[in-house]
């Protein structure tokens, strides 16, 4: 942009640099992973220090909505984990639709390997974990060690720099994000305790009215948003885990805009021409007043809303509303998410026979080697028999690396613990333990490994 026609700020450069949404998404990863570190680290101490009474009193406060003689009550914990949660469950719905319609999983042939290192990387681990508490009531955790966490994982392979081929981050977050489709498939199928068959036909009833919104041609987000917020209600009173709503509105959100891309550049070349003859036609000659144009004309005022009401319509609504979403998400419910969930009270002295627990032994077996046996082996095997090819640039060295990265399994495997574990306070507090040393030794792991053991680019 030239500085001379412009009211230029350094921090305003949003027209000096053209940024993929690809780009944008792993920034906004990158910022959030070191956001949940900050809060993983807070709420630690909180749990171990002496605020740790009136940590645990703030998550049990309960806090209720009523109208009339409707009530919902529940606690600030619960409030976080199956309302605000729903919303991050919308993100990952968001992003798996895009994989699937127009990203790494559209094409058959790319989504290969992806998927088969998703499926080693979930039942690996599933299974390691059931072995090692098999008879045992700790054995319903085998849910917690598949999960990947992106933010996490894409955070160290950012830190690496140019070290490691970009398409190895984007096989990562194609991998993450088939994870992240079989983490919601476990918590409806597998950790849902009763059924309330009557809200459970209505949640099915708001499903269709917003596939019927699609369908009709509704383009705005807001339809969907506030539908979805019912359905959630009813997902709640069913017994099936509310927060599994944000992803079914996610699906039923339009991928196709509404303009055509052809009809949007000649609409918009004709609106910035006559904004520009607008401009220079005006009566004000001064430069002052010519920066002040557009606040000054209503018909400039009125050409830019037009410009911005194009660029909506052309743009897909799944792909604005998961922009909008991310920041929210990632930079305020997930890191909410962190300190409801992450406060867990370390006993340093007993911390050896807490991690020879069976259930955190469970989990950190299972995401740490069970992450690498799964995802690396298993798309080794893939490539033996012919199933696919590994992306440029990418080679078994880094395929190792994002195996042991993918043991990083914060954010989902602490959730699925909180399911699976319900009445099991021990058994959850071994499980979230595990997961958080299992996460760490991953992360520094993946790091090292990908540092030393690979050629730099």
């Amino acid at each position: 942009m030239d500085k001379r026609h412009a009211n230029y700020q350094p921090w305003e450069k949003s027209f000096d640099r053209i940024v993929t949404p690809f780009e944008e998404f792993i920034h906004d990863e990158t910022a959030s992973g070191l956001i949940l570190m900050a809060c993983t680290l807070v709420a630690l101490f909180l749990a171990n220090g002496f605020l740790h009474h009136h940590y645990e009193h703030l998550l049990h406060t309960e806090l209720a909505l009523s109208l009339g003689g409707w009530e919902i009550r529940h606690t600030l914990h619960h409030w976080i984990n199956d309302g605000l949660m729903a919303l991050f469950f919308m993100v990952v719905g968001l992003e798996i639709k895009r994989e699937v319609r127009i990203g790494e999983l559209s094409d058959p042939k790319a989504a290969a390997l992806p998927i088969v290192a998703a499926m080693g990387g979930m039942l690996v681990p599933a299974a390691l974990f059931y072995a090692i508490n098999a008879g045992e009531p700790g054995a319903i955790g085998w849910g917690v060690p598949m999960a990947t966490d992106i933010a996490f994982a894409v955070g160290v392979l950012v830190l690496l720099g140019s070290r490691v081929p970009k398409t190895v981050l984007t096989f990562l977050v194609a991998l993450a994000i088939v994870d992240d489709l079989g983490a919601v498939m476990v918590i409806a199928i597998f950790y849902t305790e009763r059924i309330a068959a009557d809200w459970l036909a209505m949640a099915v009833l708001i499903f269709l009215l917003l596939w019927a919104l699609n369908f009709i041609g509704v383009r705005k987000p807001l339809p969907y948003f506030l539908v979805g917020i019912v359905m959630w209600f009813a997902m709640l009173q069913s017994g099936v885990h509310a927060t599994l709503a944000g992803v079914l509105t996610a699906l039923t959100i339009p991928v196709r805009p509404k303009f055509k891309h052809k009809l949007f550049v000649e609409h918009m070349q004709t609106l910035l021409d006559e904004l520009r003859n607008n401009t220079i036609t005006g009566k004000s000659r001064s430069e002052k007043d010519e920066e002040q144009c557009i606040i000054r004309d209503s018909r400039s005022r009125a050409l830019l809303q037009t410009l911005e009401n194009g660029v909506h319509s052309v743009e897909s609504p799944l792909q604005r509303l998961e922009h909008s979403m991310h920041i929210p998400v990632a930079f305020l419910i997930m890191p909410l998410f962190a300190l409801a969930n992450a406060g867990i009270p370390i006993d340093v002295a007993g911390l050896g026979q807490a991690l020879t627990h069976p259930v955190a032994l469970g989990v950190m077996v299972g995401l740490v080697l069970g992450k690498l046996l799964g995802i690396a082996g298993l798309t080794w095997l893939a490539l033996r028999l012919g199933l696919g090819t590994l992306p440029e640039g990418m080679n078994l060295r880094h395929l190792i690396g994002v195996g042991l990265v993918g043991g990083i399994g914060f954010t989902m495997s602490i959730f699925i613990a909180e399911l699976g574990f319900v009445g099991q306070p021990e058994n959850l507090l071994m499980a979230k333990t595990g997961v958080l040393f299992a996460s760490l030794l991953a992360g520094v792991a993946g790091y090292l490994w990908l540092r030393f053991a690979t050629d730099s680019n």
